[in-house]
C-alpha cells in the first residue's frame, strides 16, 4: 500500500513536469512572430541581418536625411553616432517625429535598407527608449538631459 502511494506520486509530478515543458513550448511557439529583437545603427552595420527577420532599430533621426515623397513614403537615416542606416517608411509619421530626436521603428532589412512598418517617436522632451540610450552610450555620443 505503501508502495503504491510512491508511485502514483511520482506518476503525478512525471505528468506535471511533461506537461509544464508542452505548455511553455506551446507559448514560445506562439510568441514567435511577436518576439522582435531591438538592434543598433552600428550592429546591423557589422551584421547585417536577414531579409526574412523582423526586428527593431533605434537611434537618432540624422539630420539633413528625411525627405518625404510622393504620396505617404518617407525616407530618412537613423544613426547612433557610429553607423547610419537608411529607412523607408510608407505611412504617417508620429506628430513629434523630426531630424536628431530619438526613434525606434519596427521592419526588417532588405537590401541595405530598413523597410519600417512601424515608426515610434519620443513623446515628450526628455524620453528616449532604454535601448537607444544603451546604444548611444555604447558610441560615446549620448548627452544626458538637461534639468
Amino acid at each position: 500500500m505503501k508502495n503504491l502511494k510512491k508511485q502514483r506520486r511520482i506518476q503525478v509530478i512525471i505528468v506535471a513536469a511533461v506537461a509544464l515543458v508542452v505548455a511553455t513550448g506551446l507559448i514560445g511557439y506562439a510568441m514567435r512572430d511577436g518576439i522582435n529583437f531591438f538592434r543598433a545603427p552600428s550592429q546591423i552595420a557589422e551584421a547585417p541581418p536577414e531579409a526574412s527577420e523582423v526586428f527593431r532599430i533605434g537611434g537618432l533621426v540624422e539630420e539633413g536625411t528625411l525627405v518625404r515623397g510622393q504620396g505617404e513614403v518617407v525616407r530618412f537615416s537613423v544613426t547612433d553616432g557610429g553607423a547610419s542606416i537608411p529607412v523607408t517608411y510608407t505611412g504617417v509619421l508620429p506628430d513629434l517625429f523630426e531630424e536628431n530626436q530619438g526613434m525606434i521603428g519596427t521592419g526588417s532589412y532588405v537590401n541595405g535598407v530598413f523597410e519600417a512598418t512601424e515608426i515610434l517617436a519620443k513623446h515628450d522632451e526628455t524620453y528616449m527608449p532604454k535601448e537607444v540610450v544603451d546604444a548611444l552610450k555604447e558610441q560615446g555620443v549620448y548627452q544626458e538631459p538637461e534639468s
